[in-house]
């Protein structure tokens, strides 16, 4: 097995995505780019984009990821609209970029049609939650197009087989895809319901870091694996467990907890550079797979095609979050304001990605009477470019979009003012379980070590509050600001002294790893996290 590609596939994307931090354009967008270029380079070798790989192995940890990183208070607090896009918006683009296809393309079978349309109807989960992450949308506008790119691939892949058992001569009927789609949904939410509980018990049993983090990287496949096994949607059961896991995992210990959170962003950071730069990379199989479909021809069903996505997507978002308002006091009681602005932004971001293309890829090259299935080729190059034209097209003009439009935003102040609240009110409650404590003889301190507990508490407390005061005016800094810089130096320093100390040989290797373990400790303790 010849293992260059994959590493070269590895390397050059984590590379352009490394360098794409530091430009203002998403990273999404320059590894699509980038495999657009290096796939017409000589020596680079051919791509082919298998569903067999990406789809058990690449789809469950980046939902996986993703689902951990959800809110599941947010997203119950808003399962309509996040119900309304993975659910409803899916099918009905199916349904209506369906007919549109099969009245622009001569010949085109209307169960191929659906095939393709069930192909390009979800929006991506990696490319959502990319570029959510890196435009700060509003909360509800994140944990919306987050729970929508979280659910839609099951809604798609499960309308995608029903059209194609039709495409292929197997029949299928409306009441059969009816039937597929809840047995589907309901079997991989019940078997992610079976799951969770003793994963989690699991995780809160295994006392070694090393094991509980193997067992992470575990959990996304066995969920996925067991869903499918029984016929039931893998997507929905990596989703299910995962939200689970995220919101208690409070409960697990503390290494686990920071081991865990570095080990999925590294494989996110991983899996999803390599996946958009695989994209691109895919373009010359789907030009040498075109087949009779010339050129201008097949160009102009995919400007037709990639607006009928795009329209299709306001045609739902706008009705979908006005006319249920319109109609039900319940929901205008229960749900916040509806803004126009942040409805434009939920229908324009609806970016396509790897999944549609691991679909397209999967369809069979013959039907069951060993006939070629219909137009394959023009429906891979279809899906092909209404992916790189939903990144390209919506995904450059998002941020300038989103700037324009100035979202409502809560200010930096109220944030960091909730923030120190809160801090108070669990500082308050630590105060007075440290006093207990202290009042019982076994627990006895020397009074330094007791006022130094109590000091930690104090320096807690206050440091979100000193957030809030004024800015220095010859550096630009917050007294808080400052405290961290400095705590930097600080430690800058001991950290050098200890390597000294073992470069002379007064300790050894062990003991440096020790003392250099506390200090980063100490060090991300005093450093808020910096959003990717």
């Amino acid at each position: 097995m010849n293992v260059m590609p994959l590493l070269l596939l590895v390397a050059g994307s984590t590379a352009v995505a490394g360098a794409a931090r530091r430009t203002p354009v998403p990273a999404p967008l320059l590894l699509v780019a980038a495999g657009l270029v290096a796939s017409y380079v000589p020596g680079v070798p051919d791509y082919t984009l298998e569903p067999d790989v990406v789809l058990p192995l690449v789809l469950p940890p980046l939902l996986h990821t993703a689902a951990l990183d959800s809110s599941y208070l947010g997203l119950r607090a808003n399962w309509r609209p996040v119900a309304l896009l993975s659910v409803g918006y899916v099918l009905f683009a199916t349904l209506v970029v369906g007919y549109v296809a099969f009245l622009v393309v001569p010949g085109l079978p209307a169960a191929a049609a659906l095939v393709l349309a069930a192909v390009v109807a979800p929006p991506d989960a990696v490319a959502a939650t990319a570029i959510a992450r890196r435009l700060r949308l509003p909360s509800r506008l994140t944990t919306i197009l987050q729970g929508e790119s979280l659910v839609n691939d099951a809604t798609a892949i499960t309308a995608y087989r029903v059209a194609l058992a039709a495409a292929v001569g197997a029949g299928a009927t409306w009441a059969e895809g009816a039937r597929e789609f809840t047995v589907a949904a309901v079997g991989g939410i019940g078997v992610g319901l079976v799951l969770m509980v003793p994963l989690h018990w699991l995780r809160k049993r295994l006392r070694e870091p090393l094991l509980q983090n193997t067992l992470s990287l575990l959990i996304p496949f066995v969920a996925y694996g067991a869903a499918e096994e029984v016929g039931a949607s893998g997507v929905l059961a990596v989703v299910v467990v995962g939200l689970f896991l995220g919101h208690r995992s409070w409960q697990v210990d503390f290494a686990t907890r920071l081991q865990e959170e570095a080990v999925w962003r590294m494989v996110a950071f991983v899996l999803e550079s390599a996946v958009f730069a695989l994209i691109g990379l895919q373009l010359p199989v789907v030009l040498r797979d075109l087949g009779t479909y010339g050129p201008g021809s097949a160009a102009w069903y995919a400007v037709v095609l990639f607006a009928a996505v795009v329209v299709t997507r306001f045609a739902w978002v706008y009705p979908a979050a006005f006319v249920p308002r319109a109609l039900f006091a319940g929901i205008r009681e229960r749900e916040p304001d509806t803004d126009a602005r942040g409805v434009f932004v939920i229908g324009w971001a609806g970016m396509r990605g790897v999944v549609s293309l691991a679909i397209a890829f999967s369809i069979p090259v013959t039907t069951h009477s060993g006939a070629p299935f219909p137009a394959r080729s023009l429906i891979l190059f279809l899906a092909f470019t209404t992916v790189i034209g939903t990144l390209v097209v919506q995904g450059l003009t998002l941020p300038p979009l989103i700037r324009r439009l100035r979202l409502p935003r809560p200010p930096a102040e109220a944030l960091t003012l909730v923030e120190a609240q809160a801090q108070s009110e669990a500082s308050a409650a630590a105060e007075r379980r440290l006093e207990e404590l202290l009042a019982d003889e076994h627990n006895s301190l020397p009074a330094p070590l007791a006022d130094r507990l109590r000091a930690v508490l104090e320096r807690r407390r206050n440091a979100v509050w000193e957030r809030l005061g004024v800015v220095d005016e010859q550096t630009g800094e917050t007294a808080d600001d400052t405290y961290r810089r400095l705590t930097r130096e600080v430690i800058g320093a001991e950290r050098q002294v200890f390597v000294r100390l073992r470069d002379e040989r007064r300790i050894d290797d062990e003991m440096l790893r020790v003392l250099l373990r506390r200090l980063d400790l100490e060090e991300a303790a005093a450093y808020r996290e910096e959003q990717a």
